[in-house]
């Protein structure tokens, strides 16, 4: 299952509005298919290990970090019929599909057609790895991570705005990794305007894996799609996961809206003093409801940088 879900996190902000799924096809101890969803969601992580077993898949474990599908689409036939009409005798998948056209119905028709099914095995993990999918599903909207990049006192920039740069290479070569991991990237108007952002991904190999640009605004902007509003982030359609990067008025507008699922916070060792701080107002009453909101989901080092990655609780 780690190798299945190592695939998975090939196609995380690749794959929407399919979630990104990985399967490993395992016969006599050796591993016959490989598979993970690809971009645009098709084919599925099923489907491409199957092609790639061929007759090896009969008798063959499949690892699935998520139930395989049980309806058939315009785009490519069901993964559950394909792994019964292969031979697969057992099937071990990390979670189930809240799919309603495939949510149990794939395992139910898995096990009529005498196939072993074992359930559960690393959920935490998958859930996290599909954490797109399953917002859109839950809620409507994209998976929102909020990115900042800070001084030890809080700070974005200087007060006159120069902010370029506050984190070092290693920092920003990790931010570039994130974007690749978005289906879209969002600023505000007053980052455009100050900084004229790129927002694409400048890592060798990774380049074509750069988002989609979204300028928060209520005027139209050549070059860019806009919404006017953080809760319009749910009609973007093909984006289940959206990176929020800048700036301080967006960022907050954002966390007042409660839309914000993950945080990346990139701080750097240096202080800045007075100067434009990170966010702003975000409509706290109290002290105590600031707290039991997130968990600390990872902390490294990125060259003298700290990373911190926080989740919604």
């Amino acid at each position: 299952m780690g190798a299945a879900l190592a695939l998975a996190d090939r196609g995380v902000g690749r794959t929407a509005p399919n979630p990104n799924v990985g399967c490993v096809l395992v016969r006599d101890g050796r591993v016959v298919g490989r598979g993970w969803t690809q971009p645009g969601g098709r084919p599925h992580a099923e489907a491409m290990a199957l092609a790639q077993a061929g007759e090896a898949a009969r008798g063959a474990t499949a690892y699935v970090t998520l139930e395989p599908c049980a309806h058939v689409s315009t785009r490519g036939p069901a993964c559950t019929d394909l792994l019964i009409a292969a031979g697969v005798t057992r099937i071990v998948a990390a979670m189930g599909d809240p799919d309603p056209r495939t949510d149990g119905i794939g395992f139910a028709r898995a096990r009529a057609a005498g196939i072993a099914v074992t359930t559960g095995v690393r959920e935490a993990e998958a859930r996290g790895m599909i954490a797109g999918f399953l917002i859109r599903r839950a809620k409507r909207r994209p998976f929102v991570t909020l990115k900042l990049a800070t001084s030890l006192d809080g700070r974005i920039a200087r007060p006159d705005g120069e902010s370029r740069w506050i984190t070092g290479p290693q920092a920003r070569a990790h931010t570039h990794l994130e974007r690749s991991r978005h289906e879209a990237i969002l600023v505000g108007r007053g980052t455009l305007e100050a900084d004229s952002p790129r927002l694409d991904v400048r890592l060798p190999g990774l380049e074509l894996r750069s988002p989609r640009r979204i300028l928060l605004t209520r005027k139209a902007e050549p070059g860019w799609e806009t919404i006017a509003s953080p809760h319009a982030i749910a009609d973007l359609a093909g984006v289940d996961r959206l990176m929020v990067e800048g700036g301080a008025q967006t960022a907050s507008a954002f966390l007042a809206a409660d839309l914000v699922d993950r945080l990346v916070l990139y701080r750097a060792p240096i202080l800045i003093g007075e100067g434009r701080a990170a966010i702003g107002a975000i409509g706290l009453a109290r002290l105590a409801d600031a707290h039991g909101r997130w968990r600390m989901a990872d902390s490294r080092m990125l060259g003298s940088d700290r990373l911190e990655v926080y989740e919604r609780d």
